[in-house]
């Protein structure tokens, strides 16, 4: 199960960071146009705002497995470690819980705003398949989360945990 999780979160991560080349890629070439020929690439903000939310989406999970994600411990520096390690567990959780009211939200969302036909302004690309992509990361990312949180009230150091 772990190394399933593991792989699933790097090729997630893998699949973020080439949306995030190509967002870097659509605005060099939409500004080049824009100041070369006056002629930027219709619909530029749009797709790099979609870009962006499925390159953050897809490399959460990552990044929650890695133990990547900010922490302030400038409080908890000095407690002990079980201290430390269930303030973590509770963190875990409670970013699990977040990550599943996100993907359920934006699943929910996918479906709603697809009976609505809803499409963007510019381009008119369907807006339920943008709110689609997005909840497969927040879902992985509630799979790794509450696996650490498990790990970590346990006392146990989880493959890629670093508390």
């Amino acid at each position: 199960m772990a190394a399933l999780m593991h792989r699933t979160a790097l090729v997630f991560a893998l699949a973020g960071g080439g949306a995030a080349c190509a967002v870097a890629l659509l605005t060099t070439a939409s500004i080049v146009g824009r100041v070369g020929w006056s002629a930027p690439i219709a619909g530029d903000v749009e797709l790099t705002q979609f870009g962006t939310a499925l390159c953050i989406s897809l490399c959460l999970p990552w990044c929650q497995l890695r133990s990547a994600n900010i922490i302030v411990d400038f409080f908890t520096a000095r407690a002990s470690s079980r201290v430390q390690r269930r303030l973590d567990a509770l963190g875990a959780l409670l970013l699990s819980v977040m990550m599943a009211l996100l993907a359920w939200r934006t699943a929910a969302g996918a479906v709603a705003v697809r009976e609505a036909h809803e499409t963007s302004m510019i381009l008119g690309l369907p807006m339920w398949a943008v709110y689609a992509v997005l909840a497969p990361g927040f879902a992985l990312t509630v799979v790794v989360a509450l696996r650490q949180a498990w790990a970590a009230w346990r006392g146990q150091t989880w493959p890629e945990v670093s508390a």
